[in-house]
């Protein structure tokens, strides 16, 4: 590699209003080299890449980043706009919010060819393809005349790939691009942007918290902490040798098994026929479970009957107390709408029993089985309220379960399960003030426990566990997963596990499920599966976890 950097990076500072973010770090990025960004949420890996172009509103940058030997955060708007694009381009984390909903793939991708490199319209149709091609999109010329919503999300990622690489940037910033990709795709980005990078000669900037993605892509990796770089080095050595607290604390992150080994296998349709005092014993009980959604057909058959889409296809199993039951899949594959059919959100054929009495038509009659079973979701702060206390939302279950409590004794109940979950070691004073805060005032991880404090509060004995830490960050993860293991020794509580994280599935299962395309492709205990898997897509998804 060149001795002379691509990017010099000198004292870049970013503050809004009185309060500085990045406080003066210094980094360098050579010619065709793959360099990790690794922070946390709130690290200010992201915001000091977004100043390196001025792309963040508000701020107040100082510093210098020396490109080509110019220094972008001195250039003049209109000669760094000629910059953005052509020489540094960026690949945002969502591409469902950075693309045009308004537009098809095809003609936001020309619109850059147009303003950046003033191709001609005869030539950019031809172009737009070969660059969707070169991503590995199927169908590109098709795919091109597609909005956004009609692509998946690892081809709106592709799509979003070819769009930055368009104008063959020296340069690519690369901001979480696999975070919202099932496993399996997050390997395919990777691979694709390391096969793009070989053949355009260009470098990458890639910022992420996932250091599976490091160890496998980046030369070296710089470490941030509250705006700070702690630590930066070959990729290798710091992973082998970490230097700095924080890298330790993050590379120890990696969720730890701690869960109690128990006898019995929670998956088998075998053990159901086979085995009925373990059935009996079951706190949830599945056979021939079936999830079928109505679709439109076309022309007049449409206006007389409806198609049929199976979702879910003839899943059994069985979860005895004290265990947590895995089911893993990509997107689509049918394990968030097993979870909803478990819930009894959903209508669904076939049987399916919680604690030996099964879902009915009349709400009022499912009483019961609700506080029994308890969901906890993927995106805390979207699955609680805005508008409530935290007295309010962790409380809200007694009100329908408990409602001969007074209110004294309702607030002590929540202030327990606060302190079950880890939220609030004070005396009741304290706590009380902590009751009247609202969910916008904790942060991502004490959210999700406040999710967990309100799942528990009227002491089910199962938890469906919908994603429940893939938006947050390792550390907290790891958290998150130790307070669960916890509460299931203590309290000998039941999780079924929805997740596409297959560490997770390895740290907290005891069975599981593998889903593809609506149908349990493969099922059994988790050191089986995960050791010895015998479908090839369970195959594929153990080796993109790493």
């Amino acid at each position: 590699m060149s001795a002379v950097p691509l990017l010099d990076v000198r004292g870049l500072s970013v503050s809004f209003a009185d309060n500085e973010v990045v406080h003066g770090i210094d980094f360098s990025i050579a010619p065709g080299e793959r360099v990790a960004l690794v922070g946390e949420s709130g690290s200010g890996k992201t915001v000091s890449a977004l100043s390196l172009l001025r792309l963040t509103a508000n701020a107040k940058v100082s510093g210098q980043a020396l490109f080509n030997g110019n220094d972008l955060l001195a250039l003049p708007e209109r000669e760094l706009r000629s910059v953005r694009g052509r020489d540094v381009a960026m690949i945002f984390q969502e591409p469902m919010t950075a693309l045009n909903p308004l537009m098809t793939v095809g003609d936001q991708i020309a619109e850059v060819l147009t303003l950046k490199m003033g191709l001609a319209k005869a030539q950019l149709t031809q172009k737009v393809i070969e660059l969707l091609a070169e991503t590995g999109i199927p169908e590109p010329a098709r795919r091109a005349r597609a909005f956004p919503h009609q692509l998946s999300g690892g081809q709106r990622q592709r799509a979003m790939i070819a769009m930055a690489l368009a104008c063959q940037p020296k340069l690519l910033l690369a901001d979480e691009p696999t975070t919202a990709l099932d496993v399996s795709l997050r390997g395919q980005i990777l691979e694709l942007l390391v096969r793009l990078q070989h053949s355009h000669g260009m470098s990458v900037l890639l910022i992420t918290h996932d250091l599976n993605l490091v160890r496998r892509f980046a030369d070296r990796i710089i470490v941030m902490e509250n705006g700070c770089i702690v630590e930066q080095g070959a990729t290798t050595e710091v992973f082998a040798q970490p230097q700095h607290a924080y890298t330790q604390r993050l590379i120890a992150s990696k969720p730890v098994r701690d869960v109690v080994e128990v006898d019995g296998d929670v998956r088998l349709k075998s053990d159901l026929q086979s085995d009925p005092q373990k059935a009996g014993r079951a706190v949830m009980r599945a056979k021939g479970l079936r999830v079928v959604y109505p679709t439109p057909l076309a022309g007049v058959r449409g206006w007389f009957k409806h198609g049929q889409f199976v979702a879910v296809q003839e899943a059994s199993f069985a979860i005895l107390p004290g265990q947590t039951l895995g089911v893993m899949g990509e997107s689509g594959s049918g394990k968030s709408t097993l979870a909803l059919a478990a819930l009894g959100l959903l209508p669904f054929q076939g049987e399916l029993q919680i604690a030996g009495q099964s879902w009915s038509a009349n709400a009022a009659a499912n009483k019961a089985l609700r506080r029994q079973v308890q969901v906890v979701f993927q995106d805390p702060f979207s699955s609680l309220s805005p508008r409530l206390t935290v007295e309010e939302i962790v409380g809200e279950g007694l009100g329908v379960h408990a409602p001969e409590l007074s209110q004294d004794q309702r607030q002590q109940r929540v202030m327990t399960a606060l302190r079950d979950v880890g939220l609030g070691t004070g005396d009741d004073a304290a706590m009380a003030q902590t009751l009247q805060r609202y969910p916008h005032e904790f942060s991502g991880g004490q959210r999700q426990r406040l999710a967990i404090a309100r799942a528990l509060i009227i002491k089910p004995s199962m938890l469906v566990l919908d994603e429940p830490t893939s938006a947050l960050d390792v550390t907290v993860q790891k958290q998150v997963l130790q307070l669960l293991q916890n509460l299931q020794r203590e309290r000998g509580l039941s999780y079924l596990l929805i997740t596409h994280d297959v560490d997770v599935i390895r740290a907290m299962a005891h069975g599981v499920l593998v889903m593809k395309d609506g149908a349990v492709v493969e099922s059994g205990p988790v050191h089986q599966v995960l050791t010895q898997p015998q479908h090839d897509y369970t195959r594929i998804l153990v080796s993109a976890a790493g």
